[in-house]
């Protein structure tokens, strides 16, 4: 074999085994009993609600400087030849008049695994999922990002309105890793304030990427779309995922009850990624890893494919499933 060849598979070789550990973060966290983790009948349903959440207002420390480089939509990360790296990541989405599901036996099925995996969360459905946030929170397989309070599209709403739907859910957050740590959790490499934003729809504006930059996210968008909130089927789902999944892609899903089927897709990517030889990070070590890919604007597939979401806020109509 060629010597540059052999040296840049052991540089890949390290790196890899620099960001993941031998074993990789195999304890639950010991501050809740298995079976309050568990997955339970019922619960991944979406229920209507008119009851609006209460949110306590707490202070937050200042927020990081994004580095240069990094403002923008962050849809993937170019990686050293040879590294098999990939991020799998679930939104929990909560829109005004409802209470939405959190599907346990994806995450289950992620801890049974050892798979991390980032969750990005609604503030309205961190004040409603309180214990499951904090679970979430406090396991170290997982990291969780800021997805607005209640599924804005913040391509169409501006000013103090989209201020808000950031700021109130990083106070809802902050607030489900106070409760973690009242409950005896180790919380020492979980950020006070989150440091991921995703937007709902996968739509922005430049003055909303502004402040969420401004505010210390990264703005967290994808390269794979599982398509889960439509009734594609699993294996459907899984093969399809499967064959656009590269290194460093960065994967959509939903574990709030609005993915369908997306827990038995779950169940077979993880085994046929694996036996492909990837690996799964969070999307901050994935970041870690390599040059991540960002773009200007934000978009699903290809640049204006999120039109239709945004003509829909204008109109004032709601358009679910929606990313």
């Amino acid at each position: 074999m060629p010597r540059f060849s052999l040296r840049r598979l052991t540089s890949a070789a390290l790196l890899l085994g620099a960001l993941l550990p031998a074993s990789p973060l195999a304890a639950q966290p010991a501050c809740f009993a298995p079976g309050a983790l568990a997955a339970r009948p019922g619960e991944e349903k979406v229920q209507p609600s008119h009851v609006a959440a209460q949110l306590k207002e707490r202070l937050l420390p200042a927020p990081r400087q994004v580095a240069p480089g990094l403002s923008g939509s962050i849809r993937r990360v170019d990686l050293p030849p040879g590294v098999k790296l990939v991020a799998l990541t679930f939104d929990l989405c909560e829109a005004s008049g409802e209470i939405s599901g959190y599907d346990g036996v994806i995450v289950d099925t992620l801890r049974a695994e050892k798979v991390p995996a980032t969750f990005f969360a609604g503030g309205k459905w961190t004040l409603d999922h309180k214990e499951r946030a904090a679970q979430l929170i406090a396991d170290p397989l997982f990291e969780v990002g800021n997805h607005t309070w209640s599924h804005a599209n913040l391509a169409v709403r501006g000013g103090d309105y989209m201020r808000r739907q950031v700021d109130d859910t990083d106070m809802a957050v902050a607030g489900a890793r106070a409760d973690a740590a009242a409950a005896g959790c180790m919380l020492e490499k979980v950020p006070a304030r989150t440091e991921l934003f995703r937007f709902p729809y996968g739509s922005c504006s430049p003055e909303s990427m502004a402040y969420v930059n401004e505010t210390g996210h990264l703005a967290i968008q994808w390269d794979v779309d599982s398509g889960d909130p439509a009734f594609l089927g699993a294996k459907f789902m899984a093969d399809a995922m499967l064959r656009a999944i590269k290194p460093g892609s960065i994967v959509l899903m939903h574990a709030n009850g609005r993915g369908r089927h997306t827990a038995e897709a779950v169940r077979m990517l993880i085994p046929a990624l694996k036996a492909k030889g990837y690996r799964f990070v969070t999307v901050s070590d994935l970041l870690k890893a390599g040059t991540p890919v960002v773009a200007s604007t934000c978009y699903s597939e290809r640049p204006g494919d999120t039109r239709v979401y945004d003509e829909a806020a204008r109109a004032g109509r709601r358009v679910l499933p929606a990313p």
